[in-house]
């Protein structure tokens, strides 16, 4: 049977693992990402949930983070930012 020469094989072997390593590291940061995507949207309900509870006691408001002020936000306003 013909055979390809053993340098040719050994280099056709390495990027094959070279390969196959790739596409596994791909496969962990998509495991990661997904994890991380329902990260997100658990931390997005948090937030609205807890935005929830402060319109329930100062109603509807427009909040400075960096100072904690607050002005309150017209129905009209609120409407176009749902």
């Amino acid at each position: 049977m013909a055979k390809i020469k053993e340098e040719q094989l050994k280099e056709i072997v390495e990027l094959q693992g070279k390969l196959g390593q790739i596409l596994s590291n791909i496969g962990v940061l998509e495991s990661q990402k997904h994890g991380l995507l329902h990260d997100v949207a658990a931390a997005n309900k948090e937030l609205e949930d807890f935005k929830a509870k402060l319109e329930e006691e100062y109603g509807a408001i427009s909040v400075d983070l960096s100072t904690g002020e607050y002005t309150e936000v017209k129905e009209e306003e609120a409407k176009t930012e749902e």
